[in-house]
This record gives structure tokens, sequence and C-alpha cells, in this order.
């Protein structure tokens, strides 16, 4: 299945009533947001409770802080995650961020199997989003490790936002990201990088380099 970023949903309310239109599940009972809709809206809650800026960005629910992406959800059908930007600073006392997959360098995520999960865990989702608007505030970054490859912003941005590609992009073998990076960094404007990124997308899924079909 192709992703398609024409369809992405542009509205808050739209993603928490019919889903983020990535696929053709889009506005039907078999929408993951419909399975995992407490959850979600718990999260929410918490999230505005911070007072966290509510924004839309890749058809996702993502908060912010300063100008600053803080968190982003996503659901999937077998469970539903918050995500958080610049992991690399998070201390994580309780242990409960996980890496995305194998090849992930820094756990970033909280994952929840089951609606009920997230309000128990209020106290200790709050004061990781605490700690992560407190950098946000001291305008912290994580320090950038050599060794990895500079990824153009736009690609960055989308691996972030999607879990699922961030997993399969972080598994490619580096001459593989190597041919993303060079195809991507060989356009200047960032609407080609974003539609590039959306073709590349099941390419990447499907373990594959910028050239090979």
């Amino acid at each position: 299945m192709e992703f398609a970023v024409r369809t992405m949903i542009t509205s808050i309310e739209d993603y928490f009533t019919k889903g983020c239109g990535r696929c053709e599940r889009f506005a039907g009972p078999d929408c993951s947001t419909r399975q995992w809709a407490q959850g979600l809206n718990d999260l929410r809650q918490i999230c505005r409770d911070a007072r966290l800026v509510e924004t839309i960005k890749w058809g996702h629910p993502c908060y912010m802080h300063r100008d600053r992406n803080i968190v982003i959800f996503g659901a999937f059908r077998d469970s539903f995650r918050l995500t958080f930007f610049n992991p690399a600073l998070m201390k994580d006392p309780h242990g409960v961020l996980e890496r995305q997959g194998p090849n992930t360098r820094h756990p970033d995520m909280i994952r929840f199997v089951d609606n009920a999960q997230v309000a128990p865990m209020k106290a200790v989702i709050s004061a990781y989003l605490r700690e992560a608007m407190d950098y946000a505030e001291a305008g912290i970054r994580p320090p950038k490790d050599v060794s990895e490859i500079e990824l153009p912003d736009e690609l960055v941005d989308a691996l972030d936002s999607d879990p699922e590609l961030a997993e399969a992009f972080r598994s490619l073998t580096p001459g593989r990201q190597k041919s993303y990076v060079i195809n991507l960094s060989s356009t200047k404007k960032p609407e080609t990088r974003i539609l590039r990124i959306a073709k590349f997308r099941p390419h990447i899924v499907a373990g594959k380099g910028a050239l090979e079909r």
C-alpha cells in the first residue's frame, strides 16, 4: 500500500474520531484509533493537563512546548504509543521507555497494549513530559553523534512521526540508508523531499535501498 501524504488529516479532532487518514481503514470501524480510543484519549488528557500545545503533524497528534516537539501519538493494530522526541536526553528512571526496533539507538516510546494501562501510569507519564519540557525550556538538545549519517530534516521529521518507518529505516544497512540521503539531498526544495519520502516509504519498509526494485 502506498503512503499517501495527500490523505493525511489536518484536524486534531479528526484523529480521535476518524483516524490519521494514512490508510484505507480511515474513518472505518477497523481503524486502529477506534480500537485504542480510550487509551488515546487518556493520553490526550495527560498532555493537556501538562499544558502542552496540541497540534496535528504528519496526521498524528503532536504535543509541543516552547516551539519544540515533545511527544507524538501512534496507533497500530497491536498497540498504541507515546513517542518522545530527542530521546537521548531522557533519563527513564522507571524503565518504561522501549526501543522501536533492534537498531534504534535510544529507547523513545512508551508502548501500550491495553487501554487500561494509561490511567495508572499518569504520574510517570506526567513526570517524563515535564522532563522533556524542561529540556525545551533550557534549549538543551542531545549531542550529535558524528558516526551517524547526516539525515535531511524532512527525513528526520518523517522518522520521528512514523514509528514503523523509523524502525524499518534503522534496520537498513548503512549503504541503503545513505542511498536515501543522497537521493533526498539532491533536491533543494523541502516539498520535493517530503514527496520523495512518501514515495520511498514502501521501499524502506521492505528493506530496500533507494535504487532497488
